[in-house]
């Protein structure tokens, strides 16, 4: 049963009036070949129903084997989140119906986490809206467990994809077993104004650090990233906590955000009338940015957890969790703050190559010889156009760092000039072979000798003597129609720079 529908606040009003508090839970789909519990392929994308087997399906007398590759990314994830590594843990299953759920409960892990209390220190960004300036956050992280995913219900034949209004729905089990691994913050106190800012920031950070690790592709648009926003309001930050919704899979950053944003003003009006706020799930629209009540919260007691009989404790050895740690990759932060040093970047210029997705990108062509100017210059232009145009991703548009960085060693020794570099670029991207090859097939080779130059700036000059006299007046200016003109001529193959001073030194001369 829902509260009373009521009017929702403004997030502004809102937080004039209570002090928001925030818990994400994020689970993070691993990218192990197999499942698990089983052996079954893990692969995106598959017809439905083909990537399953006894073990998933939860078929009678069908034994569960732990993936040994899921239990060393939940390790490396939790050591990477400062987290401490149980030295003995163990499974439960999490006893609850749902029709993607053919076991009728979910292996996961109840009270013994693999991974617990941890942080992760966070960089907001300054107020977009001008509730205040950059800072950085300590998100407390409770816990981090290792789990089974669920299967995939379609609901056929209704307005919104849900079962209410629904005529049938399909149930995919490709999913049913892949590994996941949950993060479970502690609440996100004093964040007050800048909740839904701090909240989007810390998954931000979390997909980084996943992506870094490599244990993940955290592509949230796939649901192998997907986090479920817990909210509560109080009457002010030493009040005790207020009862709490949980918004779940929201699944990009700008809606973490926003869910925590409506929920607050949603929360407040319904706090404003008298009425209490209803412990229950929310599903979250990404169309409208509403969400609607789901189920009522279950608490844990609900899921009668108890150990599963059918996996033995996981014990990782000390010392290999040691080794794990001292192979960990340079966190993410400190990788961008030093790299900014290096490069000498702006903040702007640094948020605009993270924001491109162009980061390693870009110092993989440094790597390959080019300046960082240049590296940025073209993975943030003319490649991020290309990848617009066509709608891929940076990485997979068609250009490898070290042809980038012959491109651009081409334009500085002269045989190439930025615009002919952009025309062999674009040969590039066609798959047209390496820069030197479409330099060579297309004859786009800058002219570096002077004396056809001046050959066609003495034709410009003599089809347009109006604009040589013009010159000669003194309005300089005027040269560029000349420079224009030799430039078609050359078909873009001078260098506009030296024409314009051949120009100026014949109309002197």
């Amino acid at each position: 049963m829902s509260a009373p529908t009521t009017d929702t606040l403004t997030f502004d009003d809102a937080v004039a009036r209570f002090d928001p508090v925030v818990g994400l839970e994020v689970h993070v789909e691993l990218s192990t070949a197999t499942k698990m519990f089983s052996g079954s392929s893990t692969v995106f994308g598959a017809e439905p129903n083909t990537q399953v087997d006894p073990v998933s399906l939860g078929l009678p007398g069908a034994l569960p084997v732990l993936n040994a590759q899921a239990v060393e990314s939940a390790i490396r994830i939790g050591l990477a989140l400062s987290c401490s590594i149980a030295s003995v843990c163990r499974f439960a299953r999490k006893n609850y119906f749902y029709p993607d759920m053919p076991k009728n409960f979910q292996t996961s892990q109840s009270d013994e986490p693999i991974a617990f209390d941890g942080y992760l220190d966070v960089e907001v960004p300054a107020s977009e809206v001008g509730l205040g300036p950059a800072f950085t956050y300590r998100v407390p992280i409770e816990r981090a467990h290792m789990e089974e995913d669920t299967g995939k219900s379609l609901h056929v034949g209704g307005a919104t994809g849900r079962i209410h209004g629904a005529d049938h729905s399909l149930v995919d089990y490709n999913r049913a077993g892949i590994p996941l691994i949950e993060i479970v913050t502690r609440p996100m106190e004093g964040v007050g104004a800048r909740a839904g800012e701090v909240a989007r920031a810390y998954v931000a950070a979390l997909r980084d650090l996943i992506e870094g690790l490599g244990v993940s592709d955290v592509k949230m648009e796939q649901g192998s990233m997907r986090c479920d926003v817990n909210l509560s309001l109080r009457a002010g930050p030493d009040a005790p906590l207020g009862t709490r919704t949980e918004t779940k899979n929201v699944n990009s950053l700008r809606s973490v955000e926003r869910a925590v944003r409506y929920e607050t003003g949603r929360q407040a009006g319904v706090l404003l009338t008298g009425e209490a706020v209803l412990q229950e799930t929310r599903h979250w629209h990404e169309d409208t940015g509403l969400t609607t009540a789901g189920r009522v919260k279950s608490d844990a007691d609900d899921y009668r957890y108890f150990p599963e009989p059918d996996l033995v404790p996981v014990a990782p050895d000390p010392a290999w969790v040691e080794r794990l740690r001292a192979e960990l990759p340079e966190a993410p932060a400190v990788r961008r703050a030093r790299l900014q040093q290096a490069w000498d970047l702006t903040d702007k210029e640094l948020r605009d190559v993270v924001n491109a997705g162009a980061l390693d990108l870009v110092e993989a062509t440094v790597a390959a010889g080019t300046s960082p100017a240049a590296a940025r210059k073209w993975w943030t232009g003319e490649l991020t156009r290309h990848a617009g145009e066509t709608g891929v991703a940076l990485a997979e548009v068609g250009v490898a760092p070290a042809q980038v960085a012959e491109l651009q060693a081409l334009v500085d020794v002269g045989q190439l000039n930025d615009k002919l570099a952009r025309q062999v670029l674009d040969g590039v991207v066609a798959g047209e072979g390496s820069p030197t090859d479409v330099m060579t097939d297309r004859g786009l080779v800058a002219m570096n000798d002077d004396g056809p130059l001046i050959a066609a700036v003495d034709e410009a000059l003599a089809d347009q003597p109006d604009v040589a006299e013009k010159i000669r007046s003194g309005k300089v200016a005027a040269a560029g129609a000349i420079v224009g003109a030799v430039m078609k001529a050359t078909r873009g193959q001078a260098d506009a720079a030296r024409v314009r001073e051949l120009v100026l030194e014949r109309v002197g001369g």
